[in-house]
This record gives C-alpha cells, structure tokens and sequence, in this order.
C-alpha cells in the first residue's frame, strides 16, 4: 500500500501542473483525487488489526519489535508484522507421523498422540526469533520434543504396560514431560492425550503365545484343583466310614447283642406260636409260648 501511495502522490503532481498548463479544470480534479487516494493509502499502510486470539511481531528494517496485542496499531510502512495464533493449535502424531517406540523389553509399539498447543503472547518474540512462523514452531519446537518424549517414556514400562496396564499413567507422565518442556520457550501445553497404542505384528505373536500359555496353566491349576477336592472328599469319607464302624463296633456288646436278639425274637412271636433262636455265643433265647393260639 506504501507503494501505491507514493505513484498515487506521483500521478496527483503530474496531473496538476499538466492541468495548470493547460487550464484544465478536470485535470486539477483528477490531481486532487490522486492525492486523496494517496493519502488514504499512506494511512492504510501505516495501520495493523491484529484479529483476536492473535499476537502480533513487528519487524523493521531486520529489528524485531515488541508484541503486538489484538486491536489496532499504528506503524512504519516499512514494518512487516507476522502473526501468532494464541488459540490452542493441533499436533497429531498419527498416520505417517505415528511415533515408533521400544518397551524396556525391546517390543515395539505404535503410538497415536494429540499435542495441543499455543504461543504465549509475551514470549511471542522470541518464538520469532526461534522458528519464524507458527508452522515453524510445530515443526522445529513441539513436534520433535513432543516425539523424543514419548519415545523416553514408553522405553522405562514394560509392553504389558504400554499397550494395556498403565495407558493413563503414561499419558500423564508424558504430558507433564512436555509441558516442562516447551514452557520456557514460550509454549503453553493445554492437553495430551494418548489415543492409542497398537503392538506391532512381532510383539501381537508374542502376546497371543504368552495368553495361550497363560490360558493351559489356569486349565492345569484347575484340573489338579478339581482331583485334589476329588481326593479329599473321598478321604473325608472313607474316615467318615471308619469312623461310624468303629463307634458302631465299641458299642456292641454280648450284652447289647442279646437285648437286640429279644427284641426281635418278640416280634417274630407276634406272628407265629412258638420260636427259638439262639442269640450269640451260641447261647440259646427263652421257649415264648403263645398259648392263645394253641
């Protein structure tokens, strides 16, 4: 717009003194246009809008300036201001960028990682001068900080441990990492979510050998279970059974034997005229004589 302003003031004299010469009020007409219109983008280049959620670097003459915040500014035409998003900004490490990382066990995994990101407004100018551009900053700063990182990380747990067992714990280490990280150079972190981790083809056999494994010693622990309760089970009845017939056999005495004899002699008698039946030791009951009968 400087530029403009200046064949614009160029043309606005050229027109006036041709129209001088010439008396020609339409030629003075259109040299007092001119001016107006280079005026108007003498005051166009010389003023910035800075949009909100934006940070603005002024640079003149190879001197870099103070921030410049959202609103209006006024500046030199020889400024170049380049601008800074301050709204969070997505790093995702997926796809071809999907982060290779080794367990302490030597497994290889994949993992999916969102880093968000943005530009602290008051450190906007050494962000400048670090990387240049906001593109910049996620290519040269937050993404290979943020993949050494996870790299680190995944190196001090186990594969189990990456991929199944301690996901959040990692994530939050690896968030805290970062964040301590970027900070100093100007880089707020607002989030980082591990999305996903997936073992590669090598590390999948092993896990499905290591289940199988796992899945025939649970059978064998519950087959040896089931024979053990099988076993004792049949022990605790087999003393059950001693157990009785030693009682059963303190308990019968000549004496016992002989009531128990009686007894049933008396109710065979119920029935017939006249029994008798010898009841132990060969010792012979008393003749019952049923004499309602015969």
């Amino acid at each position: 717009m400087f530029v403009i302003a200046i064949l614009l003031v160029i043309a606005a004299v050229v027109l006036f003194f041709v129209g001088r010469a010439n008396d020609s009020t339409g030629l003075k007409l259109g040299a007092l246009g001119a001016v107006l219109a280079g005026v108007f983008s003498l005051i166009v280049s010389m003023t910035y809008v800075i949009s909100a959620y934006e940070v603005g670097v002024p640079v003149a003459f190879g001197k870099v300036g103070s921030p410049m915040t959202s609103g209006m500014h006024v500046k030199s035409p020889f400024t170049n201001v380049t601008t800074f998003s301050t709204r969070p900004v997505d790093l995702n490490l997926s796809d071809k960028d999907v982060v290779e990382v080794r367990s302490s066990q030597g497994g290889v995994m994949y993992a999916e990682v969102t880093v968000k990101w943005a530009v602290v407004p008051s450190k906007a100018v050494e962000l400048y001068k670090l990387a240049g551009t906001e593109d910049a900053i996620q290519q040269r700063l937050v993404y290979p900080d943020s993949r050494e990182i996870v790299r680190n990380v995944f190196a001090r747990y186990s594969s189990e441990q990456g991929y199944a067992s301690d996901r959040e714990k990692i994530n939050a280490e690896i968030g805290d990492l970062i964040k301590e990280r970027l900070a100093p150079r100007g880089i707020v972190v607002t989030t980082v979510n591990l999305r996903n981790v997936k073992p590669s083809d090598a590390l999948q056999g092993q896990i499905d050998r290591k289940i199988q494994q796992q899945q025939a010693t649970e059978r064998a622990i519950e087959a040896s279970r089931t024979a053990k309760a099988e076993a004792d089970r049949r022990r605790i009845e087999a003393e059950g059974i001693a157990r009785a017939n030693k009682i059963l056999n303190d308990s019968l005495t000549d004496k016992v034997l002989m009531n128990q004899c009686i007894d049933a002699f008396k109710e065979a008698a119920a029935k017939n005229a006249i029994y008798t039946v010898p009841c132990g030791n060969g010792v012979s009951a008393p003749v019952i004589v049923d004499g309602s009968k015969r």
